[in-house]
């Protein structure tokens, strides 16, 4: 998914680095309600890839956010940054519904301070 979305913002004209940084944010608040840095402050990551210590179902999220997003930008064809960066909100925005319906049924909220290495670490000692 991921690969999809920077070739679709690299057909649209954005540059690598600040610009892909931006729309990313605009993206991640979208959908979880936290900037890319607030995000991994609340899972206290430092250096570590905030994709790499997501949950299965923030994971799920972020992709169907970034799968949106490349959808709709597919279809706009936005010109300009600032088309690309209301594309990048509606996607993220797609997937955010997605995710207060899901607390909403279970009555947990899926943006947490867990992360997948402290799950699979407890799942690894709970077969061992």
């Amino acid at each position: 998914m991921r690969k999809e979305l920077t070739d679709e913002w690299e057909r649209r004209g954005i540059s690598k680095g600040q610009d892909y940084a931006v729309l990313t944010d605009v993206i991640t608040k979208a959908w979880s309600g936290k900037t890319t840095k607030e995000y991994k402050q609340y899972k206290d990551l430092k250096t570590e890839s905030l994709r790499d210590n997501m949950t299965n179902l923030e994971l799920v999220l972020n992709m169907l956010a970034e799968a949106t997003t490349t959808e709709i930008s597919k279809e706009k064809q936005p010109e300009t940054f600032s088309e690309s960066r209301e594309i990048a909100r509606q996607g993220g925005e797609v997937a955010g519904n997605t995710r207060k319906e899901i607390e909403a049924k279970t009555g947990k909220k899926i943006v947490s301070p867990k992360y997948a290495k402290t799950l699979n670490s407890k799942k690894t000692k709970e077969i061992g």
